[in-house]
């Protein structure tokens, strides 16, 4: 991500650029394989709505492409005691309005975001640390924490900034407090998506959203950093691969998302065409039903929950050969799992240090044998079939390996929203599923997946496995409470050991994020999956 520093000669490069394009050139037009719900940045914590956010209201903080952190809105950021962070915010930045940003614009969103009406999924999971703020001056903000909170800066890097003066709001006057401030106004969500309340400091002004038709963006003449190398960018939903491709083809687009594997080759072999291509934070995984017994798709034990066996867990576990899912599901493209989060990201173990778990059906039936179970037992397997790449025939491949090794295993497929509906009921008693870590560090799935419930400290919100480790409990409160890097990096690193070693939960791939495009056009991988018009840029 390079916005943050298009400054002197680099910007002359993004202008020349410019200029040598055609005007007809200097429209892109992108099929997205998933549209988001609402243009409001705070509507919907949710992938699609995130990566357009991104194009029109910025964040504090900045990620690249290896959701490494990077200045944003704000230059520079530091702790300056255990309790506070100190914000330097980027001097001349205006809104799409031509008023200008200040830190009392980052404390109306941080208001308005727990309230916003009828949000699917609200982002106070990024804001709940914030007990406070001062400003000593316009272009300084302090943050108020309650103790050490490292994952400040990162959480600041999630949510977008809108304009309290574009709203009649004089920021100077908010009273802030976490149990609301006052009676302030704010934009409602229908506004952002008509466009009369779409005012960021984005690259990009939003042009039109319309559900079903798709998102057409235009360039941001007064944007502080580099322009936009588009002057329109026009992003289409196609949500079925096939006709996706089949756009890219015809030259209907000039860019697609997440092309099917199985059209990779066909891809690569066109002249007119090429392909970017990079690992993901997303790693697809099966969780187990550690708490309930009898469990709900447990067949042929007499009630008992054989999941709660670790020997059970590990068998389950290395009767799975990660490497043929890989080859013949994923065509290669993905990469085996030992943990939850892939090797290079923070808190992740260093290549090696973790490898997936090898593929071992005779030491697999042993483990079941002793555990109790020679004959193994029968369950069901819940999976998505319009979630994840190719998820039902990786869950269909992995019900086939469980069968080798005496456990008979049936699949329950069924669209994402179903699924996950019955998911978080604990239908379940195995499920695939897939994480991608918002923040690029580990503490995020072990946060969310194998933490104890514990709503006041936001631990365990998708561990519908029900598992709970009190050693991993405490070393993950202990990173998160770790405002040193290197410390805070160790501290992840055993507790996704500790996670691992239990044979907590299967990781069984990290999935490798494609994206096709005519050959005139480069973009680079990013793990987190989101395609920003910005970052796509003319083949040199």
């Amino acid at each position: 991500m390079l916005r943050p520093y298009l400054q002197g000669v680099a910007a002359l490069a993004i202008a020349t650029a410019i200029q040598a394009l055609p005007l007809a050139a200097q429209e892109l037009r992108i099929g997205v394989a998933s549209e988001p719900s609402s243009a409001d940045p705070h509507f919907h914590n949710l992938g699609p709505n995130n990566q357009l956010r991104r194009n029109i209201f910025e964040s504090l903080v900045g990620t690249d492409e290896n959701q490494k952190l990077l200045p944003e809105l704000a230059e520079s950021w530091r702790p300056i005691d255990d309790s506070s962070w100190e914000f330097k915010l980027r001097p001349g930045v205006k809104f799409s309005d031509g008023s200008d940003f200040d830190a009392y614009d980052v404390i109306y969103s941080v208001c308005r975001i727990p309230g916003v009406p009828e949000s699917p999924s609200l982002f106070t999971t990024y804001t709940k640390a914030v007990k406070g703020f001062e400003v000593p001056d316009p272009l300084t903000l302090i943050v108020k924490t309650d103790g050490p909170y490292p994952l400040l800066p990162t959480e600041f890097s999630t949510w977008g900034v809108i304009s309290a003066k574009a709203n009649g709001v004089d920021g100077a006057s908010i009273q802030f407090s976490t149990e609301g401030c006052g009676d302030l106004a704010y934009p409602e969500t229908q506004a952002f998506n008509d466009g009369s309340a779409a005012i960021g400091t984005g690259p990009f002004l939003l042009d039109s959203f319309r559900r079903g038709e798709g998102v057409t963006l235009v360039r941001n003449p007064n944007y502080w950093g580099a322009p936009a190398v588009w002057e329109r960018v026009e992003m289409k939903p196609l949500t079925s691969a096939g006709p996706r491709v089949a756009a890219l083809f015809a030259g209907d687009v000039d860019f697609i998302e997440n092309p099917p594997l199985q059209d990779l080759g066909r891809i690569k072999d066109d002249a007119n065409l090429s392909i970017s291509q990079g690992i993901s934070n997303r790693v697809i995984y099966v969780h187990l039903d550690h708490a309930q017994e009898p469990s709900p798709m447990i067949r042929g034990t007499d009630g008992k929950n054989p999941l709660k066996d670790i020997r059970v867990r590990e068998a389950l576990s290395i009767a799975i050969n990660r490497d043929a899912i890989v080859d013949r599901i994923m065509d290669g493209v993905a990469v085996s799992a030992g943990e939850l989060l892939p090797s290079g990201m923070f808190g992740a173990h260093a290549a090696g240090d973790m490898p997936a778990p090898g593929y071992d059906a005779e030491r697999a039936k042993a483990l079941l044998a002793e555990a109790g179970y020679p004959n193994g037992f029968g369950i069901t397997l819940g999976t998505p079939n319009d979630r994840y790449i190719n998820d039902a025939q990786v869950a269909q491949a992995v019900a086939q390996m469980w069968a080798r090794v005496g456990v008979t295993t049936d699949i329950d497929a069924s669209t994402a929203s179903t699924f996950f509906s019955r998911r978080n009921k604990f239908e379940f008693s195995a499920y695939l599923a897939g994480w991608g870590a918002g923040t690029g560090e580990m503490s995020s799935p072990l946060k969310a997946l194998l933490a104890t419930p514990d709503k006041s400290r936001g631990y365990g919100g998708t561990n519908r496995g029900q598992y709970s480790n009190p050693q991993l409990d405490d070393l993950l409160t202990q990173a998160l409470a770790t405002v040193d890097d290197a410390k805070r990096q160790e501290l992840l690193q055993q507790t996704s050991k500790v996670g691992m070693q239990d044979w907590a939960i299967i990781p069984l791939h990290f999935e490798v994020t494609p994206w096709a495009m005519k050959n005139t056009l480069t973009y680079v991988p990013r793990v987190d999956q989101y395609t920003l018009p910005y970052d796509v840029r003319p083949a040199q």
